[in-house]
């Protein structure tokens, strides 16, 4: 195909509703971690196993590992022929959509034009709108999946809006309220919980799921943690017990359970399950990272040793071990994904509680170097390093650098706040003492420049 004709394809792809026209795009995620769930939710997943695929087509497409994108469209679309044949041609739009602009990225301009003309004649019947592309429940909720599974809480409220136009026409599809009650739930723990239950729509929706499907174990432990909140202790803990009960051995439901007992202050509990599921799992960071919160709660925890003579040494060997666990276990994360930046937070931080200086410092010297990362988690990094360096170190110039960094990086957040205000509580003290000190006062021109005022 000549150029023209490349650029006309090009017009009627960006028609598609699919990943590659979805936001979040590779600069607003995670790639390496949305990758890795991804793969994670394949091997277990049974129920969202083409979302899955769809998405990890998109993930590696953006890599430029685009023939593995192919692979992961045809196993999406053997699925649905498999498992969905009288839905088929209304769940393979996104596939195909998916596999239009693969082939395209690949230069398969002819393939990709073949995939159009299957959009067009599913389409179709389905939509008076758009040519290549029908906005319908299953579009609108595969949507929805896909922007929770990016991790990025901006997307959420986004997701939640999918869910709702999918329900509109099919409000009795477990797969839609599921995800509608998932986003829900994010939603309201980053918002802050409501007072009480009556308020929490997670909850109300979390409850129709188990009305239409009795056996939804994830359900029942988002429940569970949500009750837990509103001090409805006897359910929560029975609602555990029994996902527990019904699917031992998957993932995501030892994850949350390990989550509800940690919260309950049951860390052996919690770790039990973790390990369980990092045998099935071993290549988890997420298990992993939360293995080391576990064992350091364990640590602040005061031990209460009955015999006096022998405890100090007891006690000494006991968190000994415990620190050896949380670093082995922090260090598997940095071993399998270094640029996991919240779980390497969480490791420098431990260290700075350990006084291992050190080890604090090479981390986050590590985590000062990366680019591929949200503008957000880079604040987040300078923040933290700032202020290790300011309290630890004992360096306010490197710190001072570091809340500047912070604070150039083009992104309002609680952490370009935090950069801010430490910059300000340092220049109070600073002209306090010396009212004509050059630092502090290039420093205020810098900040009256930002706030668009004379120096």
């Amino acid at each position: 195909m000549s150029n023209t004709q490349g650029d006309l394809l090009k017009e009627k792809l960006d028609q598609l509703s699919c990943h590659f026209t979805w936001g979040p795009q590779k600069e607003t995620i995670q790639v390496n971690d949305v990758e890795y769930r991804l793969q994670d939710s394949l091997k277990f997943d049974v129920k969202y196993k083409v979302m899955s695929y769809n998405q990890l087509a998109f993930v590696n497409c953006i890599q430029g590992k685009c023939e593995e994108a192919i692979q992961n469209l045809k196993e999406a679309e053997q699925f649905l022929r498999e498992n969905h044949k009288d839905e088929f041609e209304r769940r393979s739009i996104i596939t195909y959509g998916n596999s239009a602009w693969v082939h395209y990225h690949m230069g398969q301009l002819t393939e990709a034009q073949t995939y159009l003309h299957k959009l067009e004649m599913i389409c179709k019947p389905l939509s008076d709108g758009p040519r290549y592309t029908a906005m319908i429940p299953e579009v609108y909720g595969e949507k929805g999946w896909s922007l929770l599974t990016s991790g990025n809480s901006i997307y959420y409220k986004e997701a939640k809006e999918c869910f709702e136009k999918a329900l509109e026409k099919d409000s009795d599809n477990t797969e839609w309220i599921m995800g509608y009650a998932t986003a829900l739930f994010r939603l309201e723990s980053i918002s802050g919980t409501p007072a009480n239950r009556q308020q929490s729509q997670s909850v109300r929706h979390l409850r129709r799921v188990l009305q239409l499907d009795s056996d939804d174990t994830v359900a029942m432990v988002l429940l569970a943690l949500k009750l837990r909140i509103f001090n409805q202790k006897k359910e929560a803990t029975e609602l555990v017990e029994e996902a527990l009960q019904k699917t031992p051995d998957f993932p995501y439901v030892l994850r949350y359970a390990a989550k509800f007992w940690r919260l309950e202050k049951d860390v052996e509990k919690a770790i039990g399950l973790l390990k369980k599921a990092l045998e099935i799992t071993p290549d988890s960071i997420f298990l992993h990272h939360q293995i080391a919160l576990c064992y350091e709660l364990k640590l602040n925890k005061p031990t209460h040793n009955p015999f006096p003579q022998n405890g100090s040494n007891c006690e000494h060997q006991q968190k000994t071990e415990l620190i050896r666990e949380c670093k082995h276990h922090f260090a598997k994360v940095d071993e399998q994904r270094p640029s996991a930046v919240k779980p390497q937070l969480d490791f420098a931080q431990f260290c700075v509680k350990v006084k291992d200086y050190s080890k604090a410092e090479e981390i986050y010297d590590k985590l000062l170097k990366l680019v591929s990362i949200s503008p957000r988690e880079m604040q987040t990094i300078r923040l933290k390093a700032g202020l290790f360096q300011m309290h630890q170190m004992k360096s306010e110039s490197n710190a001072i650098t570091l809340f500047l960094e912070g604070l150039n990086i083009e992104h309002e957040s609680s952490e370009w706040k935090m950069c801010r205000r430490h910059l300000e509580q340092w220049l109070n003290r600073k002209l306090q003492r010396n009212p004509q000190d050059n630092k502090a006062l290039r420093i205020k021109s810098l900040l009256n420049e930002m706030d668009g005022n004379s120096p």
